[in-house]
């Protein structure tokens, strides 16, 4: 399977804020901004694996650095930044933009997990990725760090739901 250059897994988005979108702080919801990641992303996954099914495994390291208000717009960008068989590391970063002066600030960042999905719903092989630009280079090479939080919270995860309960709490 051929390498992809991260540069061709990237996405841009830029939106402006609609003030059904604004929280009761006159800045955008976290969970509305998440989902705008989260579709950013898939898209992403979904330049580099080439298959109509990407799915969201685990988002970690959302870092919400700045709000967003109804002057800014909203642009996010996502590119794949590490692969494993047929898993994708997807690095967003967030930059709102105050329209009325042009001043740009980082909004959020994050990382998503995604998995390539065949027509059998079975995972599939995702081709390896390789950085140019000193941004990606960086993302590139500290990826191993986070996979291995990843694998440890996956784990942790795993002991925590063998010890909680799905009883229904009213009963």
């Amino acid at each position: 399977m051929e390498t992809k250059k991260m540069k061709d897994t990237r996405v841009v988005q830029t939106d402006q804020v609609l003030i059904n979108d604004l929280n009761n702080y006159h800045s955008l919801f976290g969970g509305v901004l998440m989902k705008k990641m989260d579709g950013c992303a898939t898209l992403s996954a979904r330049r580099l694996s080439r298959v109509k099914e990407c799915v969201t495994a685990s988002t970690d390291s959302v870092h919400f650095i700045a709000p967003i208000r109804q002057s800014d717009s909203v642009c996010i960008e996502s590119f794949v930044t590490y692969t494993g068989t047929s898993s994708m590391e997807i690095f967003c970063k967030v930059i709102a933009e105050d329209l009325d002066t042009g001043e740009r600030r980082f909004a959020a960042t994050a990382f998503f997990t995604f998995v390539a999905i065949g027509p059998d719903k079975k995972p599939v092989q995702v081709p390896k990725v390789e950085p140019e630009s000193a941004e990606e280079q960086f993302l590139y090479e500290t990826s191993s760090e986070r996979v291995k939080i990843r694998d440890l919270k996956r784990q942790q995860n795993k002991e925590l739901i063998s010890n909680i309960s799905l009883e229904k709490p009213w009963d």
